[in-house]
């Protein structure tokens, strides 16, 4: 499996290179938040050495109740995304959902992400491979919860089809149903899916949540055990993940979408660190001095 770079950005993810950082917010509130947590990880990952990819969606659509907080929308998201990408010079990763979204997302994001239930719809998967093939970026593929790791050779091989070229996808585990309102992650799918030739994250983040789950909702909104997104991250990590994906807050538990599961800000540096560490190990890379 050969690396992909983002060569604008001097950003780079896969074989012989550090880990990759996919970081941010779940959805965007306002600017001011946005650039606050996007220049805190800006600044850890550089005083790291990791490439840093900003990430926030300007709208969730897959929630549990039509009352959910979902973003500010397409044409106000993707002014925040651009004042973010603009003042703080760094790439953008946002999620698309809809066909007609993808022009215009192609445009400001650097990485194209389709959200985990959306994986298998074919119309969204071509759309936005043409799209951000054509912008240079790259394709971040939430896998379903309901695909096994080797079911997503399908998804590489619509992306193929689709452009002649899969040279800039990313496949991202983010949890397998497992019952009710539980998911797992199986640490050998990893190696799975690194088969198909492409690069591997982890989503820590929303792989710790309980769908339907949250008791202060009564089930009308998503559980999460924050708790465990540390534990899900340095697994993956240790079991070949090429980059992480991350959703921090300033305070966690005011955040607007899938509080539970979010992590503070003020806790990233340790975490990185010390996914940073495991991943040299793994690697057999050379610890910086």
């Amino acid at each position: 499996m050969a690396a992909l770079k983002l060569d604008r950005w001097n950003v780079a993810i896969g074989e012989g290179q550090p880990l990759a950082v996919i970081a941010g917010l779940n959805v965007l509130e306002d600017a001011d938040l946005a650039l606050r947590v996007g220049r805190e990880l800006k600044t850890i990952c550089a005083d790291l050495g990791l490439p840093y990819v900003f990430k926030a969606s300007f709208d969730k659509a897959n929630r549990s109740s039509i009352k959910s907080y979902r973003g500010p929308g397409l044409e106000v998201g993707l002014e925040i995304l651009r004042q973010v990408k603009t003042e703080l010079n760094v790439p953008i990763c946002s999620d698309i959902h809809e066909v007609e979204q993808a022009a215009p997302l192609a445009t400001v994001v650097d990485v194209l992400q389709i959200p985990a239930f959306l994986c298998r719809q074919t119309d969204l998967v071509v759309a936005s491979a043409r799209a951000i093939h054509k912008a240079g970026g790259w394709l971040h593929v939430k896998k379903g919860q309901f695909l096994a790791p080797w079911d997503a050779k399908n998804i590489v091989s619509k992306i193929k089809e689709a452009t002649d070229d899969a040279e800039f996808t990313i496949l991202c585990e983010r949890g397998v149903s497992f019952g009710y309102n539980n998911l797992i992650v199986d640490m050998l799918g990893f190696a799975e899916m690194k088969k198909l030739g492409v690069p591997v994250t982890i989503d820590a983040t929303h792989a710790v949540q309980l769908p339907g789950a949250d008791p202060r909702t009564g089930g009308a909104s998503t559980g999460g055990r924050r708790e465990g997104v540390a534990v899900i991250a340095k697994s993956a990590v240790a079991a070949g993940a090429d980059g992480v994906f991350l959703e921090f807050h300033p305070d966690p538990d005011k955040a607007l979408c899938d509080a539970p599961s979010c992590l503070p800000l003020d806790g990233a540096r340790e975490l990185l660190t010390t996914l940073k560490a495991l991943h040299q190990v793994v690697n057999g890379q050379t610890a910086a001095a």
